[in-house]
């Protein structure tokens, strides 16, 4: 029922079709500082009932294809079942089913689609100038509310794209590995950057961070049926015991090695939500601890990290 204008504007939407299960969707209208980036990322959007002229006003002038009117709960069992599948959105005006079916038939399935290139940042920039230590953080679709979670905390934040170096990242008090759309596997660069920088500053990475970082510590990654997505997603934080509730949006997930590397587990189906390496000063969850939207059950993690790093420095 909310967080409708943050989950389009999040990159790790990107060449997506989102299908709300809210029966209406649109309902508080929109406003510019609720944007995780600086545009709409979904490809369409399926709704049940759009309310509101603000809300579809937005959608159109962001060039977001929208379906109102859609039975999307009986969608949303069919994906469950059958998992993420190709998807074409069209009017029967300009496109036959026949059309439809095979327009969509011949989309690339996400699994070995490297997106990040298409949603980082193209050059340096500072988001904060002042702060009680600096921070890197690394672009791969990173969301605003991540950024200001770590401003918030005390941080000095640079943003840096995707393909930038380690020696340049080596240099700041803690690099953070932002989350991202698309599959981990093909993202050899960004994996053998993440690897040479692991052990030379305090690295934490979240959501498709995690899983680089995972692949730069020799995990393998893999495609789940139809990802995790939502903000009511238990998660086990193993060093305490507490379960999390936590907000979620990956298509693909990481598979253990060794269960002692695991310092967070899903509740839901076992996958793994979280990497420790003490001896690295490197940590990684797969979830998002800046919940926007979702519960802030995880809210602290970022600023506990940045405490760490000013303990530190």
């Amino acid at each position: 029922m909310s967080g409708y204008q943050e989950a389009v504007t999040d990159p790790s939407f990107a060449e997506q079709v989102i299908c709300f299960t809210a029966p209406m969707v649109g309902n508080y209208g929109v406003a510019e500082q609720r944007s995780e980036s600086r545009k709409a990322q979904a490809r369409a959007v399926l709704m049940r009932e759009a309310r509101g002229p603000a809300w579809t006003d937005w959608l159109h002038a962001h060039g977001v294809v929208a379906l109102t009117g859609i039975d999307t709960r009986s969608l949303v069992l069919h994906l469950r079942e059958r998992g993420a599948m190709q998807a074409c959105v069209a009017t029967g005006a300009q496109t036959t089913v026949e059309e439809a079916i095979a327009t969509a038939a011949g989309q690339p399935s996400m699994a070995g689609r490297a997106l990040v290139a298409g949603v980082s940042a193209t050059e340096p920039y500072e988001h904060t100038t002042e702060g009680r230590v600096r921070v890197a953080v690394v672009d791969y679709g990173v969301k605003r509310s991540v950024l200001r979670r770590l401003a918030n905390a005390g941080a000095h934040v640079t943003v840096f794209p995707h393909d930038v170096d380690a020696d340049t990242l080596a240099q700041y008090d803690g690099v953070l590995l932002s989350p991202g759309p698309g599959d981990p596997a093909p993202l050899a660069d960004e994996t053998a950057t993440v690897r040479e920088l692991l052990g030379r500053t305090n690295v934490f990475g979240i959501c498709l961070g995690h899983q680089l970082m995972a692949q730069a510590t020799d995990h393998e990654t893999f495609k789940l049926p139809f990802g995790h997505r939502g903000i009511n997603h238990p998660v086990l934080e193993r060093a305490s015991g507490r379960v999390l509730v936590t907000s979620q949006n990956h298509g693909f997930a990481v598979r253990a090695a060794d269960e002692n590397e695991m310092s967070h587990l899903s509740l839901y189906d076992q996958t793994v939500e979280g990497l420790a390496y003490p001896e690295l000063r490197a940590r990684s969850i797969q979830f998002h601890p800046e919940a926007g939207p979702g519960p802030h059950d995880a809210y602290s993690l970022i600023d506990t990290w940045v405490d760490e790093l000013a303990e530190a420095h």
